[in-house]
């Protein structure tokens, strides 16, 4: 029997075929060369899932830019989402143009620790950003009652695919940290030589620096 628990940071994102509004997918090998986000939602045809829902589809594109897709999930039936997806263009005018998993059974949910015991027999709002290597990057919950910001799901994307490129660090509400602003994080010196080489470099005002171990510089 397979092991359920919560998945970890680094891991590989374990590979099933899932029945979706856009027909028959297997994650991650259909998206081999791409990131994604896998969202779950408590339940269709319910406000704050309808919230959620549409800002995930406005931003689409911006995560398109990013070499990124979106795929929804809940553990109501197919029938029932292709009818939400239907409702929310008919109502607001936006349509969702990503897929949503249709996981009636609960096994994705399950495997993924979507579902907490301690807040009911729904998936919690769980947010996985997986690499284009099919690594999980970043796992987010939140409960039933609270949506999630899409906006920082986009702004952890996009710091972890800079932090890959650059090998810099993303600080606290990058790029509008109060202390640094948009600047990114230097990874810390490993040894006392090179310490004391940043030490000589921030007294010349080679780099900038609060001190050798808090080193930040413009992206580019």
């Amino acid at each position: 029997m397979e092991e359920i628990r919560m998945k970890l940071l680094g891991e590989k994102f374990p590979s099933m075929e899932v029945i979706t509004t856009h027909g028959t997918k297997k994650l991650p090998e259909d998206y081999a060369g791409e990131w994604f986000v896998l969202f779950s939602h408590p339940a269709d045809f319910t406000p704050v899932c309808t919230t959620e829902f549409v800002e995930f589809a406005r931003k689409a594109p911006e995560f398109k830019e990013l070499n990124t897709e979106l795929i929804g999930l809940s553990v109501d039936q197919i029938f029932s989402h292709i009818k939400w997806v239907e409702w929310m263009k008919e109502n607001t005018g936006i349509t969702i143009p990503f897929p949503v998993i249709a996981d009636e059974l609960g096994r994705v949910a399950n495997q993924l620790g979507m579902i907490h015991p301690g807040k009911g027999t729904n998936t919690v709002r769980a947010v996985f950003i997986v690499d284009d290597k099919g690594i999980i990057r970043l796992i987010m919950y939140y409960p039933q009652e609270v949506g999630r910001n899409v906006d920082e799901i986009l702004r952890a994307l996009k710091a972890l695919q800079i932090s890959d490129k650059y090998d810099v660090a993303l600080p606290e509400k990058w790029p509008n940290n109060y202390l640094i602003k948009d600047h990114v994080i230097v990874p810390p010196s490993k040894d006392e030589a090179g310490a004391n080489e940043r030490k000589e470099k921030i007294k010349a005002k080679e780099i900038e620096a609060f001190d050798w171990w808090f080193v930040h510089k413009p992206l580019k």
